[in-house]
């Protein structure tokens, strides 16, 4: 299990969420949405300060981290954040 975060997505969500160096962004399952993995499910992504993570990848500067309570998500599979440039917008994908 790994997080790999695309150079082009961190910088989508640095000028997005307005992040420098140094700051943290916490991956997290949900409720609702369009989830790969488990229906009804799917991650959401917040600014946030790490308790106990258990996958993290550090990318233009900023800590990309999921939480030991939510890693069962990933079902020891990869996270991959994508940057797609046509619609300027970001995917989450568990492969």
């Amino acid at each position: 299990m790994r997080i790999m975060v695309e150079q082009a997505a961190a910088r989508w969500y640095k000028r997005e969420m307005s992040l420098v160096d140094g700051d943290d962004l916490r991956i997290f399952v949900r409720m609702g949405g369009c989830g790969s993995v488990v229906p009804g499910l799917s991650l959401g992504v917040m600014k946030d300060t790490p308790v106990s993570p258990a996958l993290s990848e550090v990318v233009e500067g900023i800590r990309f981290y999921i939480e030991d309570d939510n890693v069962w998500y990933l079902d020891h599979r990869e996270l991959h954040i994508l940057f797609d440039e046509k619609h300027d917008d970001i995917s989450l994908e568990v492969v």
